[in-house]
C-alpha cells in the first residue's frame, strides 16, 4: 500500500485528490498549517481517512518530521497562497510560502531520502498564471513564461526549481502547469465561486447583484476533480516531466455569467451585475488557453467535465447551501 503526503490538503485539490488516492488505496497523509486550524474539521469530516500531520511550508524542520511520520512514496505539493489578486497585497508573504515554500519542499526530500531519493516521487503545482501576458496561443509546456502577478512570479520560482533538482538530483519531479480548476469546493475569494454563490442567493432573493470587475479576461476553466487525477498519473509515469493541464476551451467572464444565470432560468443577467474599477487587477491576464496534448498523448489524460456542466454544478451546490442557510436563520428563535 503506497504513502502519500500532501501540503496543502485544505484547499479544493487537496480534497478531491485524498479522495482519489484513498480510493486507490493509499495511505494519505495531510500536511496542515496552525495550532486549531479553522479548516482542520472539515478536512476530518470531509476526507476522514486521511491523517493530519502539523507542519509549515516555512519549516524545514516540520517537513523532515513530516516525511518521518509519513515514509511517503508520493509528495505532492500543493500548498501555496493561491489568491492572485492577494498576491499584489501581500507580495512578500506570497513569495515566501508559494516561492520559497517549493524550495523547503523539495530540499527536505533530498535530506530525508538521501541515498534512496529514487523511491520518492514529486509533484509540483504549477500554474497557467505564469504564462501571464501570454506570448503564443495555445499556451504549451514550452511557451515563454511571462508572469503578470507577484502569484505568478512565485509560481515561475517553483516550477523552475522543480526543474532544477529534476536535472540536479535526478528526482523524479514533475510539474503539472494547471489552467483554472473549480468546483463547487472553491473558495468563495475566487471569481467562479464568488458567482456561482451570488446567483444562487439572487435566486432565493438574497441578493440583489453582483458586483464584478473585467468582464473581457477570458481563461480555460476545467473541474478540479478532473485535474487531480492528471496529477497522479504523473506521478506514475516511468520518466518524470512537466504537462499543461487544461480544457483546451477558454471562455471570457461574461461566459460565466451567461452559465450561472442560466442555471437559474435567467437569459439577461444585465441588470444584476455592476463593475466596479476597484476589482480590476494592476496587471491584467487577458487571454489564458491551453494546449492538453501532451497530457492527452503520454497520460491518457482528458477532462470528463465540460464548462457549463461544472458551472451548473456550482450554482446547484451552492443554491443548497444557502438554503440551508436561510432555513437556519428562520428556525432560529
Amino acid at each position: 500500500m503506497p504513502n502519500a503526503l500532501i501540503t496543502g490538503i485544505t484547499g479544493q485539490d487537496g480534497l478531491y485528490l485524498s479522495e482519489l488516492l484513498l480510493s486507490k488505496g493509499y495511505d494519505v497523509y495531510g500536511l496542515i498549517r496552525g495550532q486549531n486550524n479553522p479548516k482542520e474539521r472539515m478536512v476530518r469530516r470531509t476526507v476522514p481517512g486521511v491523517k493530519l500531520i502539523a507542519g509549515d511550508l516555512m519549516d524545514m524542520a516540520s517537513l523532515i518530521r513530516a516525511m518521518d511520520t509519513s515514509s511517503p512514496d508520493e509528495i505532492y505539493n500543493l500548498g501555496a497562497i493561491s489568491y492572485v489578486a492577494y498576491s499584489w497585497q501581500q507580495a512578500k508573504l506570497t513569495s515566501d510560502v508559494t516561492a520559497m515554500g517549493v524550495l523547503n519542499v523539495l530540499e527536505s526530500v533530498r535530506v530525508w531520502a538521501g541515498a534512496d531519493l529514487d523511491r520518492v516521487r514529486f509533484y509540483q503545482a504549477s500554474s497557467s498564471e505564469m504564462f501571464g501576458k501570454v506570448q503564443e496561443v495555445p499556451q504549451r509546456e514550452t511557451t515563454l513564461l511571462w508572469p503578470r502577478s507577484p502569484y505568478g512570479v512565485s509560481k515561475v520560482f517553483g516550477h523552475y526549481m522543480t526543474i532544477n533538482y529534476r536535472e540536479s538530483y535526478g528526482m523524479h519531479a514533475s510539474s503539472g502547469i494547471l489552467f483554472n480548476h473549480e468546483s463547487p469546493r472553491r473558495g468563495h475569494e475566487f471569481v467562479t465561486r464568488k458567482v456561482s454563490q451570488a446567483v444562487a442567493r439572487i435566486s432565493l432573493g438574497l441578493q440583489d447583484e453582483i458586483v464584478m470587475g473585467n468582464l473581457d479576461a477570458k481563461r480555460d476553466w476545467g473541474y478540479a476533480g478532473d485535474y487531480v487525477e492528471a496529477m497522479w498519473l504523473m506521478l506514475q509515469q516511468p520518466t518524470a516531466d512537466d504537462y499543461v493541464i487544461a480544457t483546451g476551451d477558454t471562455h471570457s467572464v461574461s461566459d460565466l455569467l451567461d452559465a450561472a444565470f442560466a442555471a437559474i432560468g435567467v437569459d439577461d443577467w444585465s441588470g444584476y451585475v455592476r463593475q466596479d474599477p476597484a476589482f480590476m487587477r494592476p496587471a491584467e491576464v487577458d487571454l489564458l488557453i491551453g494546449d492538453p496534448s501532451k497530457a492527452r498523448d503520454v497520460l491518457g489524460w482528458k477532462p470528463a467535465v465540460g464548462f457549463n456542466e461544472l458551472i451548473a454544478m456550482m450554482v446547484e451546490s451552492d443554491l443548497e447551501i444557502e438554503t440551508r442557510r436561510a432555513r437556519r436563520l428562520t428556525d432560529t428563535p
